[in-house]
């Protein structure tokens, strides 16, 4: 006896069942101020959808998705995401890799600090502690250790500068804390 079409269906429609769905992650604000990012609604939580301010306009730049590549690819993706006060894509550049849950909630309000601050300069700091690019004629050629964030607080005078240790990581370029 042959097998019937639905027999051999189904056995991979189970299989594509279990797969894993891509959660939708949820910026929430308790009435307390206090920042809740989760999967499920807010309202769930006794909470209200937190109001992103308005993206601004980041002149000719286009989103680029993936891992950074090259130092250029990942400065530009934390610009992109700060100039768009965007933790979400901020986050995308973050080394998330052995972080605890709990952990990821500390990092994602450093991240949502950071990209809330207007960007004056972005720019690498590379070993022993010098932000200018090495001297073509040394031999001895120093990787960038970190990222140097100049911003100012929310009140647009007030300097914040911020040190965000570079990672490589299966290939690509990450920050991290």
């Amino acid at each position: 006896m042959r097998p019937s079409p639905v027999s051999r269906v189904l056995p991979l429609l189970l299989c594509l069942s279990a797969l894993p769905v891509a959660a939708q992650v949820r910026h929430c604000r308790t009435a307390e101020g206090i920042d809740v990012y989760t999967d499920r609604r807010c309202d769930e939580l006794g909470a209200a959808p937190a109001v992103a301010p308005p993206a601004q306009p980041a002149g000719n730049t286009t989103v680029r998705s993936g891992c950074a590549r090259s130092l250029r690819d990942l400065a530009f993706a934390v610009q992109s995401a700060i100039d768009n006060r965007d933790a979400n894509r901020l986050a995308d550049s973050y080394l998330w890799a052995g972080l605890s849950t709990q952990a990821g909630y500390a990092v994602m309000d450093r991240l949502s600090t950071i990209a809330q601050r207007p960007l004056a300069d972005i720019g690498p700091i590379y070993a022993g502690g010098s932000e200018s690019q090495p001297d073509p004629q040394d031999t001895v050629r120093r990787a960038p250790v970190a990222l140097r964030l100049q911003q100012t607080q929310r009140n647009g005078a007030t300097p914040a500068n911020t040190v965000l240790p570079l990672r490589r990581y299966l290939g690509c370029w990450w920050i991290s804390f």
